[in-house]
């Protein structure tokens, strides 16, 4: 099962783009804190988009979700033509350092690579393509 939403990558679209995925993840009866930590991806990483990519601009972002059985798991992939930019050649922020002592950003990135199962980037034919994998 595979469905796609393309949309104006707004932060005010966050919440559609949340809903949309949820929609589907109801459907598999996925658990309450994969489906927290879903949002959450979501969340940091539209945001990402909306804010960084076509800055000061505004393009458009797609966002595919796939189910998979064996094992189940969920796949959604975030699809934009905006600035190449890799998050997972970020190095990850020291948490042992206080939060004033710690440079600004990086965290959010971080802890989607710590809730889920398989992040994947690649920059292919003008695109940036996140892919994030969660098994549920």
């Amino acid at each position: 099962m595979t469905k796609e939403l393309t949309l104006a990558a707004t932060v005010e679209n966050i919440e559609t783009v949340t809903d949309f995925v949820n929609e589907e993840l109801e459907a598999f009866d996925c658990p309450m804190k994969a489906q927290m930590q879903i949002d959450i991806a979501i969340d940091e990483l539209f945001g990402n988009i909306a804010n960084y990519a076509y800055h000061p601009e505004i393009g458009e972002a797609t966002v595919r979700i796939e189910v998979f059985e064996e094992p189940l798991s969920v796949v959604i992939t975030f699809i934009d033509k905006g600035v190449p930019f890799n998050p997972l050649a970020e190095e990850d922020p020291n948490t042992t350092l206080s939060a004033e002592e710690r440079p600004t950003g990086g965290l959010g990135v971080f802890m989607v690579k710590k809730s889920m199962d398989e992040i994947l980037y690649e920059y292919e034919d003008g695109k940036n393509i996140l892919k994030i994998r969660k098994n549920l």
